[in-house]
């Protein structure tokens, strides 16, 4: 009988969508950004949240190269990552990571960073709202996750606002996991 080692996969790849909404453009990351990028991954407001360390711009331009990259959800661990814009200039980055594709456990990650200069906007809510509706229009999962810093109180009210649900047991991180239906439409 013959071996399948064929990772599992979505029946279409998602793609890094061009979003626009009231405020925001929504794009695919390019290496026009890597000043902005850098001031982003370095200042220690971000990092400080975040599972790696400060990045020099070597480090932080090496980031972006792979983020250039990570443009479409097809196997488990794809990123999607996307860049958020607004009057011109990179403000942050939303992303999905698709973490299982199992029909009982099908899971999308979330991770948001905004620059600190436009924090306390709703710019991390606004930008992740298209993009989890397109995610929903395109994939069926059941469970949506985000680990936050615990200290963070605006990623933890930004995973309370998107209808995510704080774990019991965790420690340094929040887990949070969207229940019945995390995929459904946010008000």
């Amino acid at each position: 009988m013959p071996r399948n080692d064929a990772q599992p996969t979505l029946e279409l790849s998602l793609r890094v969508p061009i979003m626009h909404t009231e405020r925001l453009l929504l794009r695919p990351h390019s290496m026009a950004d890597a000043e902005r990028w850098h001031e982003m991954q370095s200042n220690p407001q971000v990092s400080q949240y975040t599972a790696w360390p400060q990045r020099n711009r070597r480090s932080a331009l090496r980031q972006l190269k792979r983020r250039t990259r990570q443009t479409q959800l097809h196997r488990v661990d794809d990123v999607l990552a996307v860049a958020i814009e607004r009057d011109g200039e990179l403000v942050g980055e939303v992303s999905l990571q698709l973490r299982s594709l199992t029909a009982m456990t099908r899971c999308l990650e979330v991770s948001w960073i905004v620059h600190p200069a436009h924090q306390g906007q709703g710019i991390g809510y606004e930008a992740m709202r298209p993009l989890l509706a397109y995610a929903r229009a395109h994939i069926h999962a059941l469970l949506l996750v985000a680990v936050v810093h615990p200290a963070n109180a605006a990623s933890v009210a930004l995973a309370h606002k998107l209808k995510l649900h704080p774990l019991p047991g965790t420690a340094d991180r929040t887990v949070f996991v969207g229940r019945n239906g995390p995929l459904a439409a946010l008000p």
